[in-house]
């Protein structure tokens, strides 16, 4: 989750704290920056005043803000003489009280500075500007978006974008779905983002009644905003596609709402790995002219649960390790097709792709001494053995590494269509090849070598 809308016009040009909301700082950052005992107590102290004024439950605010000043009259951070490293210390210990992992700590002159003046001034147009072409570089968060065999629609991507910005992209990625026989959504890389975003993407899962999706409470105000899924929107709504969503340790924030509300709506299937639990939104704030600080606001509500997914992450309806779980979910996707459409062609197709994909899962293995045995000359096609891999070349055709579906059996990564078998006497001498494709034919080599 990014922010209210409140925060979000303020802090627009550090938006990416938010966003990426699990940060890995290692490297100090070389920096003019004055870094001394002042510093430190002058952080400790607005730390404390900010999570005591904005932080969602004021008596875990009360814990942190006595745990750090304790930590600071201990000497505890007295041999901290990097500013970064300083932000690290913080962090952890902030969430050590608290166990939230949206709580977090930076050290950036830069950010921080444009952060005050934005607060002191208001919104800056040059900064979104800046902050939104930023964002058109990266596609707003939407990595990869692809038609998967089977005509199972698969979107890869890395963030929540505001629709402010993001929507016209939004509309083209699910414009490209609206024909998909069932759609992926690739959120293991995913850390969060804006709520409207979730919400905007939702609604083309459902159809016109509003659904109720998520509630978000927020201390600062003491008010609580209701996500429904909208009435209008820009495209083809596809309440009846089979939807699959990925997840990992990595999800996190906006995008486990994506997941809790889809899985508890009953509108999705979750594959992959519980994700990293965090479930509060909120905003960056500035701490001085050095560092700034994520804090928590609010928290979310399921109308469904009562609850939310805070630390204990959202469960996997399948649970499977990570880089697994596209395979899986494809196969699951392939299989509810299969439950609906009877057509023996659409059925044999079906198969002949889970096949592949169950393969690419779980591989057999075939010994060196069996593959060199398959190298040779069938016709006009050749098997080479190189690297300890096998290569199908058709003459005058393009070169493909084969991976085995069984101990005589390869298909081809680029070649969906086609398969080679190997045919042995009853000796087992190697004497032939047999092209095997998915609408059922062969084609059938002798060994010419």
């Amino acid at each position: 989750m990014l922010t209210t809308n409140k925060i979000r016009v303020k802090i627009a040009v550090i938006a990416i704290v938010a966003i990426s909301v699990l940060p890995v700082f290692t490297q100090p950052v070389k920096t003019d920056f004055n870094f001394d005992t002042k510093v430190k107590q002058q952080t400790v102290k607005k730390i404390s005043s900010l999570l005591e004024d904005n932080y969602v439950f004021p008596e875990t605010a009360k814990k942190m803000k006595e745990y750090i000043n304790t930590q600071l009259k201990s000497g505890a951070y007295d041999q901290v003489d990097d500013p970064m490293k300083f932000s690290e210390v913080l962090t952890a210990d902030l969430q050590s009280v608290s166990n939230d992992k949206h709580i977090r700590v930076r050290f950036s002159p830069e950010d921080a500075k444009r952060l005050m003046e934005s607060e002191k001034n208001g919104r800056n147009d040059d900064d979104e500007k800046h902050w939104n072409e930023m964002m058109k570089r990266e596609n707003y968060g939407f990595k990869k978006v692809e038609r998967l065999p089977g005509n199972i629609g698969y979107v890869d991507f890395r963030n929540f974008a505001s629709p402010e910005y993001a929507k016209e992209t939004i509309e083209g990625v699910m414009a490209f779905l609206a024909n998909t026989d069932a759609i992926i959504f690739d959120l293991r890389l995913n850390g969060g983002g804006d709520p409207a975003c979730v919400q905007l993407i939702c609604s083309y899962l459902f159809d016109e009644k509003p659904v109720h999706l998520n509630d978000l409470y927020y201390r600062p105000t003491d008010e609580t905003k209701e996500y429904w899924t909208l009435k209008k929107i820009d495209g083809k709504r596809m309440p009846d596609v089979p939807v699959f969503v990925l997840t990992s340790k990595f999800t996190f924030s906006g995008a486990e709402e994506f997941s809790y509300n889809l899985k508890n709506l009953k509108r999705a299937t979750i594959v992959g790995e519980t994700t990293g639990g965090g479930a509060h939104p909120g905003g960056v704030m500035a701490i001085n002219e050095g560092f700034a600080i994520f804090v928590p606001n609010g928290r979310a509500i399921n109308p469904i649960t009562k609850t939310n997914w805070e630390v204990v992450g959202v469960t996997p309806d399948v649970n499977v390790k990570s880089e697994l779980a596209l395979e899986q979910a494809q196969i699951l996707a392939l299989q509810k097709l299969a439950a609906v459409n009877k057509d023996e062609q659409m059925q044999n197709s079906y198969t002949w792709i889970m096949e592949s994909l169950q393969a690419m899962m779980n591989a057999p293995s075939v010994d060196d001494e069996t593959m060199k045995s398959y190298a040779g000359t069938y016709e006009d096609r050749s098997v080479t053995f190189e690297g300890g891999k096998l290569y199908y070349q058709r003459k005058g055709r393009q070169k493909f590494p084969m991976t085995p579906i069984s101990t005589d059996t390869f298909m081809f990564k680029d070649l969906e269509y086609f398969r080679l078998k190997f045919i042995k006497d009853p000796e087992g001498k190697v004497t032939g090849v047999s092209g095997l494709y998915d609408d059922g034919h062969t084609d059938n080599s002798k060994r010419t070598d």
